[in-house]
């Protein structure tokens, strides 16, 4: 009698290594093209130039990245390849000293449309659109890939009344929760709450 010859089984890995490829690819793609919010559009006409320098933060929606640091601030410069050198700094009261974080930022498509795609870890980027800008550079207002990460950054260390309830007037019409805003000026997250629950 005749034996049956059967097939070799194939080892299922080579399909599994391949399909954990692929998604790495398009993890990596999704991470290095982050999307603008829905109904966020950022500012035209944008001057990298006139943006570069210190900025002092003044609010933000707090994060895993800057939780609890105090005086933080953002400094922006060219560099020889046309991207945008980031520079982060911030105190921690906890530990008693300062932390800075480096990155490049790039544009995500014309130079003169404030939608920036920024790095500090590799090829991992993350949005940064500029949607309120002084038309002098002196203020500005930053939403993330979403309405969940907000920064209002200052050329000084404090922003009049009239200016900050127009930023939150904005942030709330781009659809951002307020209440979720912590302002580093006093009184001003108060301000905060009053514009929350505004009708």
């Amino acid at each position: 009698m005749q034996a049956i010859r059967t097939a070799p089984r194939r080892s299922p890995w080579p399909l599994i290594v391949g399909a954990a490829a692929l998604m790495g690819v398009l993890v990596l793609s999704a991470c290095s093209t982050p999307r603008t919010p829905d109904g966020v559009q950022p500012v035209t006409g944008f001057d990298v130039d006139r943006y570069a320098g210190h900025w002092h933060e003044l609010a933000r929606i707090e994060n895993s990245f800057e939780r609890g640091l105090t005086q933080a601030s953002a400094t922006y410069s060219r560099n020889a390849d046309n991207t945008i050198k980031v520079v982060n700094r911030g105190y921690d009261p906890v530990r008693k000293q300062w932390r800075e974080a480096e990155g490049r930022a790039e544009f995500v498509d014309s130079p003169d449309r404030a939608a920036l795609k920024v790095s500090f870890f590799g090829p991992f980027y993350g949005g940064y659109n500029v949607v309120a800008l002084d038309e002098n550079y002196q203020w500005a207002m930053v939403v993330g890939s979403s309405t969940d990460y907000l920064w209002v950054l200052s050329r000084t260390p404090t922003l009049p009344w009239h200016v900050r309830e127009h930023l939150m007037e904005r942030a709330k019409a781009l659809g951002v929760d307020v209440s979720k805003i912590v302002w580093t000026q006093p009184g001003a997250e108060q301000h905060a709450r009053r514009v929350a629950v505004r009708t």
